[in-house]
Formats: structure tokens, sequence, C-alpha cells
């Protein structure tokens, strides 16, 4: 035992969360082992390596899908098709950026020789532009009709690498609260998750049949879980019951436990929210849940999804308002 390392020391060296740990072990890449007198799992040295080397295919961006079909096998075929087939993704997306920028640049070279001064070359200008955006095109103001056809099959392309995000109206509603605390008493044995969901059958859905919300606090969090208008203190003694009062979010998709997922996700939307007419509205906290969730055999019918994605899915929430100038 003197050669195990304890899941927090792991932790704390490669800088991730004690759930992503357990997450790579439920998805088979990592064995953890337990003893009769410590209660938390360690880590031999295989164990430490093995996680060394996921650590790195995901900061190449490679899938938990692919890194499990690497370490199915002992040969090196699987990792060097994996990584070969990233390399020609790569090189896919380089040659269609440069491509991008060649039709941009003529964009910029014929507005050059536009006369700005010249309010039929403005309204020419425009009338153009206006037929870019609702993709009815005839004839190409830079005598290319290609490559307006081309534009719009390249950003089709690139945008696809963004993931898909959905402003989303979340209802105000009644819940009951654990309060502000520690990261690590929300998912230990007997922590809060586990004491709130005692009350499982005072909760109403709010949406994607969710009834519960984490939300985040910098280094604390709050759980809140939606319950029946009826409920009332006495119901969820020792826990209390405040009033969400909801609000505009954007809304995607991580996946459960994955902190590289979570990350590339949260960086995403941030962009995304940057090129909209919203803002983050700090009156607010970011907050996640898990749809369809199922535990302990409720609700086993949603466990299809898992089973089809090969992953928990995760729904993250960012509080968003309209900028002032579009107010």
């Amino acid at each position: 035992m003197d050669n195990l390392i304890k899941i927090k020391d792991v932790s704390s060296k490669y800088s991730i969360t004690a759930r992503t740990l357990r997450y790579y072990e439920d998805m088979g890449l990592i064995n953890s082992t337990r003893s009769d007198d410590y209660a938390y799992r360690m880590y031999d040295e295989n164990a430490v390596r093995r996680l060394e080397q996921i650590l790195i295919l995901r900061k190449l961006n490679i899938s938990i899908k692919d890194i499990q079909r690497i370490f199915s096998t002992s040969s090196s075929d699987i990792v060097l098709e994996v990584l070969e087939k990233k390399v020609q993704n790569i090189d896919d997306e380089v040659a269609l950026l440069h491509e991008l920028k060649d039709i941009v640049l003529d964009f910029i070279h014929e507005i050059e020789r536009v006369d700005f001064a010249d309010n039929s070359d403005i309204k020419l200008l425009y009338d153009k532009a206006k037929e870019l955006e609702t993709q009815l095109i005839s004839v190409d103001y830079i005598g290319k009709p290609s490559n307006i056809n081309r534009l719009i099959e390249i950003t089709e392309k690139l945008d696809k690498k963004i993931p898909d995000v959905m402003v989303v109206r979340i209802p105000s509603f009644k819940a009951v609260t654990c309060g502000d605390q520690p990261w690590g008493e929300m998912f230990k044995e007997g922590g809060y998750m586990y004491q709130l969901w005692q009350y499982c059958h005072l909760y109403k859905s709010v949406i994607f049949d969710c009834f519960d919300f984490l939300l985040t606090k910098n280094d604390k969090a709050e759980w809140i879980c939606a319950v029946k208008d009826d409920v009332t203190n006495a119901d969820v003694s020792p826990f209390k019951l405040i009033d969400f009062p909801g609000g505009l979010y954007a809304m995607a998709v991580s996946i459960d436990e994955d902190n590289e997922s979570i990350q590339k996700v949260e960086d995403k939307v941030s962009r995304w929210i940057e090129g909209t007419n919203f803002e983050l509205d700090n009156s607010s906290n970011v907050m996640f849940n898990m749809p369809y969730l199922y535990e302990d055999g409720r609700d086993i019918a949603y466990k299809d999804i898992e089973e089809g994605l090969g992953y928990k899915q995760m729904q993250r929430y960012f509080p968003i308002k309209l900028k002032d100038d579009f107010r």
C-alpha cells in the first residue's frame, strides 16, 4: 500500500478533479484500488502512467471513444490510425482556412477599388452584401460566381467545429437548496447530492426532464432542486426553500466529468456570446445539470441515451442578457 497514491494527491498533481478521475475509471481507462482501512480510491504506478497517457491524448483532442480503442490493444496500429486521422482533419481545416483567407482578400481588393464618396458604389456594395447574406446568388460583384458559393461551403464546414448553442428561458420555480458548500462536500459518499435526492418524491421537472441545477460559485457551489408548489420548509428540513428567479441562458452540452470537454465548451460558448447581442449576466451564476438523469434504477428508460452516446451528457447554462444597446 506504500506505493499507492491517494486520489486527492493525483488530482492535485495533474490539475484534474476527482470526478474526472472517476469518469475515466467508469469508462474503463484506468483502475483504482481500495483497502479495508481507507475508504477513498488510490492509484498505483501503472494507473498513474495510464492517466498521463490519457491526458496527453485529450490535449491532442482525441475522443474518449478513440482512447478506449487505443487502450484495447497492445499494438501501436490503432494509435497511429487515430493520430493520422487527426493530422488529416487538421490539414483539411488548414486548407479550408487558407481558401477562406483568399476569398476574403478578393473581397477586400474589390472594396478597395470602390469610391466611398460615390453613392452608387455604396449602394452596389450594400445590395451585393445582402445578396450574400440571403444566399440568393445570381451575379457575383467581383466577377467570380464560384467564390460566393465556395465561401458558404467553407464557412458551413468550419462552423461545424463549434458546438451548437441554444438560448433557453428557464422559468422561475420554488426550490430546495443546500446553500453554498465546498465542492468536495457535494459528491462524496453521503454528501449533499445524496441527501437532496432523498426528497425526489417532492421534485418536479423544469427543463429537459431535469429538476436540479448545480450553481458554480468560485470555490463553492449550491445545489438546488425544483419542488412542487405545495411543498413547505417542514417537508425538506433541515434544508430550506428558495424562489429561483429563472432567466435567459446560453446552453450547450459537454461530457460529464471530462474536464477537457467542459473547458472547451465553456471557452466556445464565451466566444459565441461575444458574437451576439447578448452579454453574460453577472448577477446570476453559471450552472449545470444532467439531462435525462437516472440513478438507482429510476427513469431507467433514459439509459439508452447514454449507451448510444457512450457518455453522460451535461448541460451547461450561462446566464445572459441583452446588451444595453439593444434594450
